[in-house]
């Protein structure tokens, strides 16, 4: 019961004096459903407090995850039905100012860091077809990304039954992030990486190529398969692209001008055995080294096999000084030997006398004198040398298509074989290996190991004035010989390391004997002004396929050192059946064709090399080099010549052992169905000492 309040006339006239009262009785239900409604809210407030919390730390979460920091894409963990996908373990590597991922295998890099081969982070995308909700859509988007991906295909394989199919290879990290961002669910991503040649067919036969599964298999790649894959260092080879460019510029010059089939060129540097530049024609992109034609992938540098003609007397005149069988004044017939029906004998002769000194017999590249000479070492002694300057076995070079020369049987090393090989046939080698023995005698006399990996030491500068000191001075009295002996160890360039094969004083001269032939014998087109180029010619008949030698068909090569007061580069260029031009007169030999590429090429190389020509003192260099054609025999010395020729076939002591005559030679110790066929200065016509098949049993 409320009471209101009750007016009164004093309240009326004096106003009020305190509030109304009022009375509110609450009954014992109310108190409950208040009691109850105030726990109520209360819950409430906890509950929506806690969800705000929640839901801040969900939005934290999104914005860190998707604006602040936001995350790679990673390989989710499928069903476990699905076959396991092995992991690369990239981590970082700094590439210059650029963090690149680091891939498993190590890059290839030339001697001035120049990238050669590299292997570029890339994914494999897979997907498991059961966890695809919508093939058809799937495929199209991924089309978006892989525009080579074949859609109707992908919807195929996406709606069979399978748990693993992959859809796309060696995609690159941006295609990685874009089929990411599509949200197709059940697609998987695999690291990996793919092997990158960014020169394309520069240094190809060097570098070789590796498998789908990053394995060498041609080239360094193959032969230093274990260090690529076992250390990450950057693996430095002793190549500059620079020259290696440079090289196979003018060789494919050469080899389109004179129509040949095939071609090859070397540059090593002589003290060191480092090869700066290695060319082998036709080559191909070692990026596509699978669908490469065989003929491509063949390295003629290592791999091809070819008589080395007129090149080789330069190991006969060594082998001669070195075993003092010879001397430069001595002197050798040059009329031809006849064998029955056959004849060595040389192309051009009307310029040559009977008799021929050491120098003169390199400088014309007189066949028939060459043979005389390999008559005076013998035929062990010349077993002797050969092998010891390697070319009894495959050069060692890191190069698994070394391979190993053709020799003659040693038990059918007769008469007829030692006169052949004097003057470079019957016999193959490997251009390489012809590039070694010419480094051995101009640089000391030390027989070095090629090799395609950096040195450690830079060489030092070379020139002129520290050469002609080592040379010696030369006397007045023409035809002499130098007062002083050179000394290797005087070279500006460091001494070469390796096995002593030749005398210090007998390189010198061979030094000046290959600048001789250049200034005055066959090799006049190789010359290079004011690098004092020299070397040797040589021309050889091919053999045929079903054996025997092929007419007016010849391996045309030139092996040249420069600059020939401090040797430094060997230089070495052979086409492979070249064809005659109108420039050429009719001619198919050395000096027509390889003898001018190698001028061209020391032309263009010797500046990027530190070496420039030196027009200035040429003629004080070449003085110094110079070497009489008919040098005066010192006193006290009977010489070899008329009347005292211990390789006269004539002279030869008769085998005791029954056995047929040709002519005025006795075969009896030749090898079965030996032939000695007609052989021509820088252009053999016939050239084989015994059966080739024989010779390469």
């Amino acid at each position: 019961m409320i009471n209101g309040p009750t007016d009164t006339p004093d309240t009326r006239r004096n106003g009020p004096s305190r509030p109304p009262r009022m009375d509110v009785r609450v009954t014992g239900d109310d108190l409950r459903t208040r009691t109850a409604r105030e726990r109520t809210q209360t819950r409430l407030l906890g509950v929506s407090a806690g969800f705000c919390v929640l839901f801040g730390a969900v939005a934290l979460k999104l914005a860190a995850a998707t604006v602040l920091m936001p995350m790679a894409p990673e390989r989710r963990q499928i069903a476990p039905q699905v076959p396991d996908i092995p992991k690369s373990d990239p981590k970082g590597m700094m590439a210059g100012d650029f963090a690149l991922p680091q891939v498993h295998r190590a890059s290839i890099i030339d001697r001035n860091g120049q990238v050669l081969a590299i292997s570029l982070p890339v994914a494999q995308v897979y997907a498991n077809p059961q966890e695809m909700i919508e093939p058809e859509d799937a495929a199209r988007k991924l089309k978006t990304v892989l525009p080579t991906l074949d859609v109707t295909e992908t919807i195929r394989r996406l709606s069979t039954k399978k748990q693993f199919i992959y859809l796309a290879r060696d995609i690159t990290p941006m295609q990685e992030v874009a089929i990411n961002n599509l949200g197709i669910p059940g697609i998987y991503f695999e690291p990996g990486e793919r092997r990158h040649y960014p020169l394309g067919k520069v240094a190809s036969h060097i570098l070789g190529a590796v498998d789908i599964d990053d394995h060498g298999v041609a080239g360094v790649e193959r032969f230093l398969d274990k260090r690529l894959d076992g250390d990450r260092t950057p693996l430095r080879l002793s190549l500059d692209v620079r020259i290696e460019a440079v090289v196979r510029d003018e060789l494919a010059a050469a080899k389109d001008t004179f129509q040949a089939i095939g071609a090859s060129a070397i540059v090593m540097d002589v003290n060191t055995g480092e090869i700066v530049a290695m060319v082998s024609l036709p080559d191909y992109d070692a990026n596509d080294f699978g669908r490469a034609d065989p003929d491509a992938r063949f390295n003629r540098a290592v791999t091809g096999m070819y008589e080395p003609g007129s090149t080789f007397k330069l190991q006969t005149a060594a082998m001669a000084l070195q075993l003092g069988v010879a001397h430069i004044w001595d002197r050798f017939s040059s009329v031809p030997i006849h064998i029955g029906r056959f004849t060595i004998s040389d192309m051009k002769s009307d310029h040559f006398s009977p008799w021929l000194s050491l120098t003169e017999v390199m400088a014309y590249s007189s066949n028939p004198a060459a043979a005389h000479i390999a008559l005076d070492v013998g035929a062990q002694r010349q077993q002797d040398w050969l092998r010891a300057m390697g070319f009894f076995a495959p050069v060692p070079i890191e190069l698994p298509e070394s391979a190993h020369p053709i020799v003659p049987a040693l038990r059918n090393w007769g008469i007829a074989t030692v006169m052949t090989v004097g003057f470079g046939h019957g016999m193959a080698e490997p251009p390489l290996a012809i590039v070694r023995g010419t480094a051995a005698t101009v640089n000391g006399g030390i027989l070095v190991r090629p090799t395609l990996l950096s040195r450690d030491a830079a060489p030092a500068e070379s020139g002129p004035q520290a050469t002609l000191a080592s040379l010696g001075p030369q006397t007045s009295q023409p035809g002499a010989l130098p007062a002083t002996a050179p000394d290797a160890a005087s070279d500006a360039v460091p001494a070469p390391e390796g096995r002593r094969v030749i005398s210090p004083e007998n390189s010198a001269l061979l030094r000046r004997m290959l600048r001789l032939d250049v200034t005055k014998g066959t090799g006049k087109t190789a010359e290079s002004p004011g690098y004092f180029v020299g070397g040797k010619t040589g021309t050889a008949e091919k053999i045929g396929p079903h054996g025997g030698y092929l007419k007016h068909v010849n391996i045309a090569a030139f092996t040249g050192i420069f600059p020939m007061n401090a040797p430094h580069y060997a230089v070495y260029v052979m086409l492979d059946s070249p064809k005659a031009t109108p420039q050429t007169h009719g001619w198919t030999t050395a000096a027509w064709n390889a003898a001018p590429t190698v001028s061209k090429i020391v032309t263009r190389i010797g500046p990027m090399l530190g070496l420039f020509p030196d027009t200035a003192n040429a003629q004080a260099v070449d003085d110094a080099l110079a070497i009489p054609m008919e040098p005066a025999v010192p006193r006290g010395y009977r010489p070899l010549g008329p009347g005292n020729d211990p390789g006269d076939p004539r002279n030869l002591p008769k085998p005791e052992k029954k056995g047929r005559r040709h002519g005025d030679l006795t075969v009896a110790d030749a090898p079965p169905r030996a032939r000695l066929h007609t052989a021509r200065a820088e252009r053999p016509e016939r050239a084989a000492p015994a059966d080739i098949a024989e010779s390469r049993g």
